[in-house]
């Protein structure tokens, strides 16, 4: 078999490739590019044209082939991660009918409350597909679509996510597998079907709109015999089913069984853990994913991460390195100072309405270092109050594993560990989505060519933590941070109650 499997990893801010030599486990090619959300939208609302991930990811593809000159003839698979829950809608002729709302658009909440209230609230709704309606899933986004823009709303007879997209573009083949359809909102994700009763609500061609769904470890499709022309590739290189950025960053990570967490520390923040059985959350918190080697993702999602810490940055004028030394000659706890982070609202807590507190100011305190330490305990505090659900649910992971921009500043990793308790550490290669992708593809050809292995084989074989960086928790931080988090937690619930006064 070719040795060589592309994996890309399609952003809210950019679009990643790789190349991977699966004989030596080498990464012999990579590429970027960058795009922008739609200017001038309302409050709330934050969409991209998906052509641009198209010309992205074609433009990412075109220079990893170029690098690899004539052993482009040796891909032979591509694997697809995407930002979840993005809805795009196609036409009849499969045209875009409109640019596609994505998973940090918020402008969805009184739909997510017109649904929730049709079924007896969020337990019901839990009850019925093992997660509440949020507005960062998918079928709200169809709802508000129906109810803002009718006229847009008629023309659709296609829905997909946005690596499905991708897919489709590369294979021209239209289909959901388990992990990211988890995300929409509406797939039962403790039987792995679309739950019928949603859909009809929202409206009875909704299920008519849905691709085929199937497997997260089966091959997608065949690259378009002139793409495979147009890059100089074999006209056999297989498309995997792909999957949801955060499932695919959990194949990259290695975290393919119970016992490991992947912690995200991008704009964004995710925690997420592999569970051999559906984890559902009755509160909410966790959201009840499938993952994408057909097992289960349990997975807490915040809105603010290296969004809060970077605008600590602007508002100094600092560089990164100077924000990482502010923040580290700070004392643990930001001599009282506690920051709120929901400057985008948040998810976890439910606030889509949230917006940010910086708490105990006081003459003596409020210096730019102490507000640099507290805008990433802050951050931090937001993804330890759904590892505090993880436990609660039984999840208590030997290991965190650390990725994204945040993961790459020494302070922020032993703060990490002092909040979260645990061991920390980062990965040898910082492209966990786009890894995963790539591994993906790697195994779903060989299983479709019948050769025995399994994803936990190929992981442990081509994931690389980088033990330099491993931090482990100080006693003393960790009951400080303890008490921290039940004030964080304290004042959320308060600013949950002024939020909806």
């Amino acid at each position: 078999m070719s040795s060589l499997f592309l994996g890309i990893d399609s952003g809210t801010q950019s679009t990643k490739a790789i190349v991977l030599d699966l004989e030596s486990g080498q990464i012999v090619a990579h590429a970027h590019r960058k795009y922008d959300l739609i200017e001038g939208l309302p409050a709330g609302h934050l969409e991209q044209h998906p052509s641009e991930w198209i010309t992205a990811v074609e433009g990412c593809i075109s220079e990893c082939v170029e690098h690899l000159g004539d052993r482009r003839k040796d891909i032979a698979g591509i694997g697809v991660s995407g930002q979840q829950h993005g809805l795009v809608v196609l036409d009849k002729e499969d045209q875009i009918v409109r640019p596609a709302k994505l998973w940090c658009d918020t402008s969805t909440a009184p739909q997510c409350e017109q649904i929730a209230h049709e079924f007896g609230g969020q337990p019901g709704c839990i009850a019925l597909a093992g997660n509440a309606i949020l507005p960062g899933y998918t079928i709200p986004k169809l709802l508000w679509l129906k109810q803002n823009e009718p006229q847009n709303f008629a023309k659709v007879t296609s829905i997909l996510l946005p690596h499905d997209y991708i897919n489709f573009w590369l294979s021209g083949v239209k289909r959901m597998e388990y992990g990211d359809a988890s995300g929409t909102g509406i797939l039962d994700v403790r039987q792995r079907t679309w739950n019928r009763e949603i859909c009809d609500f929202v409206d009875e061609r909704v299920l008519s709109m849905l691709p085929p769904l199937g497997s997260s470890q089966e091959v997608h499709g065949t690259i378009r015999p002139e793409l495979a022309k147009k890059w100089g590739l074999n006209d056999n290189v297989i498309v995997s089913a792909g999957g949801g950025d955060n499932m695919m960053g959990a194949i990259g990570t290695g975290n393919v069984k119970p016992g490991i967490i992947t912690a995200s520390f991008g704009t964004s923040g995710t925690l997420y853990g592999v569970a051999d059985a559906p984890v559902v959350d009755g509160q909410a918190e966790v959201a009840a994913f499938c993952d994408s080697n057909d097992l289960w993702l349990p997975l807490v999602c915040t809105m603010n991460v290296t969004v809060v810490t970077e605008q600590v940055r602007e508002m100094f004028g600092w560089t990164i390195p100077q924000l990482e030394a502010a923040a580290a000659e700070a004392l643990p706890g930001a001599e009282g100072i506690l920051f709120l982070p929901y400057l985008n609202g948040e998810r976890t807590p439910n606030l889509p309405n949230g917006t940010g507190v910086i708490h105990g100011l006081r003459p003596g305190n409020m210096t730019p270092r102490n507000l640099a330490r507290a805008a990433m305990e802050g951050a931090t505090l937001g993804l330890a109050y759904g590892l505090q659900r993880f436990r609660e649910l039984g999840m208590n992971p030997a290991e965190i594993r650390l990725t994204g921009g945040g993961s790459q500043s020494k302070a922020w990793r032993q703060l990490a560990a002092d909040i979260f308790n645990a061991e920390v550490v980062t990965l040898a290669t910082a492209e966990g989505a786009a890894l995963g992708s790539a591994i993906q593809a790697a195994f779903a050809l060989l299983k479709r060519d019948g050769k025995a292995t399994n994803i936990e084989e190929l992981t442990s074989r081509l994931v690389t933590l980088d033990e330099s960086t491993r931090c482990r928790p100080d006693p003393a931080r960790v009951a400080l941070y303890a008490e921290k988090l039940e004030q964080f937690s304290q004042l959320t619930q308060r600013l949950r109650e002024v939020e909806y006064l």
